[in-house]
């Protein structure tokens, strides 16, 4: 009898963790990459700062396209890889769609955009809209409640480290500076007349 008082009880408990896991699992969304297409339509005029500009010329836009180098290839070769732009080991910090490779139908991200936008501001459906990131910049909504991360060091570093074949020493202070692509005091308002936020 004590043995079945015991296993009940057990039961139960077991039931209320996987049960309010599964509630805490459900209250958190889930994002999905909107593909820097989208990010283009507010992010690529000279009021607003021209980031899709400055990313489109930076070596992180052709992230992608390296893999396919001569270098690469013989790199991979030396470690016993395959293709480099078929191999997770290199694709992971070569293309935003990396974590969604197995659902693509369902995500806007290609792997020919290389390392994009959303590889460093998070899946960008929460916060694409205009009237979202212009609650931002007032300060009403918090980033992180919709998905927009705000990067730093840590974030450069899960790509930029030792554990890159072709890692180059990597100092956060200077290598920011010549990605910077900061949005203009003012530029985020709601009658500026702009997109209001992809597809």
């Amino acid at each position: 009898m004590r043995a079945k008082q015991v296993l009940v009880f057990s039961l139960m408990g077991l039931f209320l963790v996987v049960g309010s896991w599964m509630a805490g699992a459900q209250d958190k969304p889930t994002y999905t990459y909107v593909g820097v297409k989208n990010c283009k339509m507010c992010h690529n005029k000279e009021a607003t700062g021209q980031q899709f500009k400055i990313w489109s010329e930076s070596p992180h836009a052709k992230a992608f396209e390296t893999l396919a180098s001569e270098e690469s290839i013989a790199k991979a070769k030396e470690l016993g890889l395959g293709n480099p732009q078929e191999e997770e080991a290199c694709l992971k910090c070569h293309v935003t769609a990396f974590p969604v490779m197995g659902d693509l139908e369902n995500q806007k991200v290609t792997m020919e955009e290389g390392v994009s936008c959303e590889s460093c501001h998070g899946a960008g459906s929460g916060y694409k809209s205009k009237k979202v990131m212009v609650a931002i910049t007032a300060g009403e909504t918090k980033p992180a409640s919709v998905g927009l991360v705000i990067p730093d060091e840590k974030t450069c570093l899960g790509c930029h480290n030792p554990d890159n074949p072709f890692h180059k020493e990597f100092v956060y202070e200077e290598f920011v500076k010549k990605i910077a692509h900061p949005i203009p005091e003012g530029a985020v308002s709601e009658d500026d007349g702009g997109e209001d936020g992809g597809e």
